[in-house]
């Protein structure tokens, strides 16, 4: 297992943009991340708004020049929005297409045609994982929850023990597995390699998925016994059209970008030379950029041609996918430009000096930093970026594959205990007809035997590669 060491010293430190001691650098630490708590608590402000003011506030506490803090939090902005946005953007314009053609609703129906009562749960998180590998949670939530409520009451099925699953799929796929946007800037924060970070997700999504979702909604089932409520069941895309893609086709394009990525990976441990003409072209064809493009283009045939889509709905559509993402990309990237101020502020670098001689596993006290700031926020990706910063350093002598457990320890921390401080909690909340204290009892646990489990198989892993 990787710990902290002396040798993580050997790395050449980024000349830092103030002299302040371990002391006042702490404390500036915690009162920055102290002002983006209460600014997104307390005065509810945006996000990106918050970590902005944040990024100042750290670098005023730790009494940097102003310009130079201005210069760190910009520089980070736009390395992590050049770095990860048009992964954002082309994963938006494909989950878009994915709903507006009706292939979710294809693939939800082609699986649910051949599932019996008993392995409904499985079902349901068989389904989740699917459609949440190219969406966004709450997109994803959008498109599950109509299949939910409508397989619960059809089948007079527990809420809970449909409901659940579904919730742990996406959460697990959004938490998890690159190219969602968490995963996404932690690995561009720790220079970790992306098909190694996505086939160790997948791995240690799949134990974790069963547990929190078929296992957990045995239980949640017997503590919140719900009726699904009616009015929360809003019209299906694949409703307002006259055909929709195949099962086939629509599963080949959300999986593409997966198996191209994947497939880099591969080639790149088996073959590792850089000048061989197969890794090369697979270093292109794998690259994240190419795989989500790629899976965009073959999107218009497979997805939009097939559902009656003409060219003058194509270019609606992508403004229409790119549209709810504006706040998305601006917090991962005010996320990058506070992970920016924490590195050039010196942090990095005490966060080791301090730690050197602590017999804490380093992807523990990354799991316990991004379980903090995800309950004190309440947002994910805030918590991902943030400790993403912090950690950065300790993946400088760090193997590939433990800097790729170092961003799942993060991702895994960042999902620990959603409540009334994160917008998923009331998403649920109101989708589900839950009290506050029912949400608790069945989407908090969830979230927090997410958390937990996955942070454990990471831990676990370590230990053998």
């Amino acid at each position: 297992m990787t710990r902290l060491s002396v040798e993580m010293l050997a790395a050449d430190p980024v000349e830092p943009i103030t002299s302040a001691g371990h002391a006042q650098l702490g404390i500036a630490v915690l009162l920055g991340i102290a002002v983006i708590v209460l600014l997104i608590t307390k005065f509810k402000l945006h996000a990106f708004l918050s970590l902005t003011i944040g990024s100042l506030a750290l670098g005023a506490f730790a009494g940097a020049p102003l310009d130079k803090v201005i210069t760190s939090f910009t520089a980070g902005l736009g390395s992590t929005v050049a770095g990860v946005g048009v992964l954002i953007a082309l994963g938006a314009i494909l989950g878009k297409m994915l709903a507006d053609s009706g292939g979710a609703d294809q693939i939800v129906d082609t699986i649910l045609a051949k599932a019996t009562p008993r392995s409904m749960p499985w079902t349901m998180v068989l389904i989740a994982s699917v459609i949440g590998l190219p969406l966004f949670f709450e997109v994803g939530i959008v498109l599950l929850i109509p299949v939910v409520l409508m397989v619960a009451k059809r089948g007079n099925y527990s809420l809970m023990r449909i409901g659940i699953p579904a919730l742990a799929g996406l959460s697990v796929m959004h938490g998890l597995v690159p190219p969602h946007p968490g995963p996404l800037v932690a690995i561009d924060a720790v220079d970790a390699n992306l098909g190694v970070t996505l086939a160790l997700g997948v791995l240690i999504a799949i134990p974790t998925v069963i547990i929190a979702g078929p296992v957990f909604s045995k239980y949640a089932a017997r503590w919140v016994d719900v009726p699904a409520p009616d009015r929360m069941i809003p019209q299906r895309a694949s409703e307002r059209l006259d055909k929709r893609p195949s099962f086939g086709a629509t599963l080949a394009t959300i999986l593409l970008p997966v198996v191209l990525m994947l497939l880099k990976a591969l080639v790149d441990i088996i073959i590792d030379d850089p000048d061989n003409v197969v890794q090369r072209t697979f270093d292109v064809v794998g690259n994240p950029l190419i795989a989500l493009l790629v899976s965009v283009i073959v999107g218009i045939f497979t997805l939009l041609r097939p559902a009656g889509f003409g060219k003058d709905r194509l270019s609606g559509l992508v403004e229409k996918g790119l549209a709810p993402i504006a706040g998305i990309l601006l917090i991962v990237g005010a996320g990058g430009g506070f992970k920016q101020t924490l590195i050039d502020s010196g942090v990095g670098q005490m966060v080791l000096d301090i730690s050197k001689d602590w017999s804490i596993p380093a992807l523990l006290l990354a799991w316990l930093i991004a379980v903090v700031i995800r309950l004190a926020t309440g947002s994910a990706t805030v918590a991902t970026v943030s400790a993403a910063g912090l950690v950065a350093p300790l993946a400088a002598d760090m193997s590939t594959t433990h800097a790729a457990l170092l961003v799942l320890a993060i991702g895994a921390g960042s999902l620990f205990f959603s409540h009334v401080n994160d917008a998923g909690f009331w998403l649920v909340k109101e989708y589900f007809g839950l009290n506050v204290g029912q949400t608790i009892k069945t989407w908090s646990v969830m979230e927090t035997i997410i958390s937990v489990v996955a942070g454990a198989l990471v831990l676990l892993l370590s230990l053998v590669i």
